[in-house]
């Protein structure tokens, strides 16, 4: 496995092997990304996986600074499986002037994440265009517990023309159904065993949904309302078409629940997919 930190080194490198896979990470690197890396292998004769916390999809008051940075760790684990380029460059070797240009996600941004969260999207999607054009991958593989995310990409991809395969994982989650995630280690041991019912309570509107109901509104405020009872602060719980993420109508059969909500400090984000008869 080979640990690159600059673009000029990675391309000279890549040049060689241009049939590769990414999984673009900000490490901290857990099951759920090496299930993502573990999805990538096979695909190509190159994976390359990117270590890097990007400040732009950071708003003012949230936890850029005390983002878990974990490279020797990371390495080691990705040793361990089919990884061949571990890219993990500073700050300055990715943004070496003032970044004056971005991508900018259209009518998606502004809702849900985008607008708990502005300006995030607009950061994810400049640093994944950037590390495409560095990597040139053939595919990229993301998780879907990401799901707007996910759907930002897809939609840069094509809307830019850009010859990147986009590749969507399942969610990978603990036994007790908790969707994995680095910002999970921020949770008390209290917290941990509360935090399974963020599942449990969107599969219980999804069992509402394949049983035929269809007051969205009533199933969203009831969801809501059950994590708040239980100390949860509750930014969205909401079914939403998987296209594009606007409210179904009743005749829509391609559904997604999405909730994120705050348990003490810490804010988690998780989502089930509802495909109707």
């Amino acid at each position: 496995m080979e640990l690159i930190h600059t673009v000029a080194e990675l391309r000279k490198y890549l040049r060689g092997v241009p049939n590769n896979v990414f999984v673009p990470t900000m490490g901290n690197l857990h099951e759920g990304h090496l299930r993502l890396v573990e999805e990538a292998a096979p695909r190509g004769a190159c994976t390359v996986v990117s270590i890097f916390v990007n400040r732009m999809q950071f708003g003012p008051n949230e936890d850029f600074d005390r983002y878990p940075r974990t490279l020797a760790d990371d390495c080691k684990k990705l040793e361990s499986i089919d990884c061949d380029v571990v890219f993990a460059p500073d700050e300055k070797e990715l943004y070496p002037e003032a970044q004056t240009y971005s991508v900018v996600p259209g009518d998606i941004e502004g809702i849900l994440e985008g607008a708990v969260r502005p300006g995030h999207f607009r950061g994810v999607a400049t640093v994944v265009l950037k590390l495409f054009n560095m990597v040139q991958p053939k595919a990229a593989v993301f998780g879907k517990k990401d799901y707007q995310q996910c759907l930002v990409l897809k939609n840069m991809v094509q809307q830019l023309a850009l010859p990147v395969e986009i590749i969507l994982a399942e969610t990978v989650r603990a036994e007790d159904g908790l969707a994995l995630s680095s910002r999970n280690q921020y949770l008390t041991d209290e917290q941990r065993a509360e935090a399974p019912r963020l599942y449990r309570v969107l599969n219980e509107l999804k069992h509402a949904l394949l049983h035929g109901t269809h007051a969205y509104a009533t199933l969203e405020a009831e969801a809501m309302t059950e994590l708040a009872r239980h100390g949860w602060k509750p930014d969205y719980v909401t079914v939403r078409r998987r296209a594009d993420l606007q409210p179904p109508s009743a005749a829509e059969k391609e559904l997604v629940v999405l909730a994120a909500a705050k348990l003490g400090s810490p804010r988690l984000l998780d989502n089930v997919e509802v495909e109707l008869a």
